[in-house]
């Protein structure tokens, strides 16, 4: 078997290889190799630390790597309840388990803790995930909040500068009052880092507890009407458009009130005659 460093600089590692082609995840390609499930050029592969080219006949279970396929990406709208993981030790419910057969091996591109819901990415490619997974992407990510408590408008001005909660400190974070309806309240929230239950964290801080979270973009991406559950495949064309721009759904600029900026100031408009509510 050639060492890593004798194989031409072209070629991929043979996890990353076994996984473009659908088969399985990386960190599963390389308990296959351990268990001695893959040959390259007819040699049983002891080790995952070797790059392979198109010259290089790969097999698994003595059946040959088919070819990669296309790049391919999705919007999924999460339900409340599910995991964002391909597995759960408790064995609670996934999103991978409910989604169709047809889809093949996907994964998410960031993700959506148990409770929350709305816009989910999907695609087959590890390599555009982690892309938009990003920060330097730019891409915002933005929120539909319902909160329970008296929301401080001057508190949640302050976010934009960012804050620090626990010892951990989050970037900037956008948010608009939508509306106060006795002790509820909804937000309007954007950020483009997302770090593992942000929102909570921040509004808990404040003072408010999130009872419903929802994303309605990533980027560019809307869930628009996708109903709980529905899937729909973001087309090839879009795709590349979308990626080839320069940070197109980034954070929003200070000077503008659009897209869901106008539709949360329009909701607000027809439930206070748009001044804001005043506190109880």
């Amino acid at each position: 078997m050639n060492a890593e460093s004798e194989q031409p600089q072209k070629g991929k590692r043979i996890a990353k290889v076994m996984a473009r082609a659908g088969l399985c995840s990386r960190r599963d390609a390389e308990r296959w190799i351990a268990d001695g499930r893959v040959r390259v050029d007819g040699e049983v592969l002891s080790t995952p630390a070797l790059t392979v080219t198109e010259a290089n006949l790969v097999e698994v279970d003595c059946q040959a790597l088919p070819g990669a396929a296309p790049v391919r990406l999705w919007r999924y709208h999460k339900p409340p309840g599910l995991l964002t993981s391909h597995a759960d030790p408790q064995g609670r419910p996934t999103v991978f388990d409910r989604l169709p057969k047809a889809l093949g091996r996907v994964i998410s591109i960031g993700r959506l803790d148990l409770n929350s819901e709305g816009l989910l990415l999907l695609t087959n490619d590890g390599d555009l995930a982690r892309r938009l997974e990003l920060p330097e992407t730019g891409w915002a990510r933005r929120y539909r909040v319902r909160v329970h408590g008296i929301v401080d408008e001057k508190k949640l001005q302050g976010l934009e500068n960012g804050i620090t909660v626990s010892g951990v400190s989050y970037g900037p974070i956008r948010v608009e009052l939508d509306n106060q309806q006795r002790a509820n309240a909804w937000l309007m929230v954007s950020l483009n880092e997302g770090r593992n239950r942000e929102i909570r964290k921040v509004m808990e801080h404040l003072g408010l507890e999130v009872n419903r979270l929802i994303r309605v973009a990533f980027g560019p991406f809307q869930l628009g009407n996708l109903t709980r559950g529905q899937t729909s495949e973001i087309t090839g064309k879009v795709l590349k458009e979308q990626l080839s721009g320069s940070g197109g759904g980034g954070p929003r600029p200070k000077s503008k009130k659009t897209g869901w900026v106008k539709k949360s100031l329009k909701r607000r408009k027809k439930t206070t005659g748009g001044r804001p509510k005043k506190k109880p």
